[in-house]
């Protein structure tokens, strides 16, 4: 494994350093990805690089992933359509508040959203 030694003011990466290109497009054609271990530890090594070549899938979306993709793209346009909708800000974000004593309730306005637009897509169909 190799040993990175950091530049001064850089204590770690973590993260795609470079990511495979789109076709037609000039690059290396692989990821790299950087990662830091957080953990208490006797060894100060902790910054690993990955190289992950590109992967391409061998078989068609089967019926239950297109489903979930368009319940994904149906609930995010809901969301990102309610957080710009000023005649609801006020009344949603006292909802919000309201819940934030519950058990599992969203921490966030937009996890808040997130949950509300699933359930409603989910009761609709």
């Amino acid at each position: 494994m190799a040993k990175v030694e950091w530049s001064a003011g850089i204590d770690s990466v973590s993260g795609a350093l470079s990511k495979p290109s789109k076709d037609g497009q000039h690059s290396c054609g692989k990821m790299l990805l950087g990662t830091h271990r957080v953990a208490p530890t006797t060894n100060s090594n902790c910054n690993r690089m990955y190289i992950r070549k590109p992967v391409k899938r061998t078989t068609p979306p089967s019926a239950d992933e297109l489903a979930m993709r368009n319940r994904f793209r149906a609930v995010s346009q809901a969301v990102a359509a309610r957080a710009k909708d000023l005649s609801k800000i006020t009344a949603d974000q006292a909802s919000w508040r309201a819940q934030l004593d519950q058990p599992n309730a969203a921490k966030t306005l937009k996890k808040w959203y997130w949950m509300v637009e699933c359930e409603a897509y989910d009761q609709q169909h």
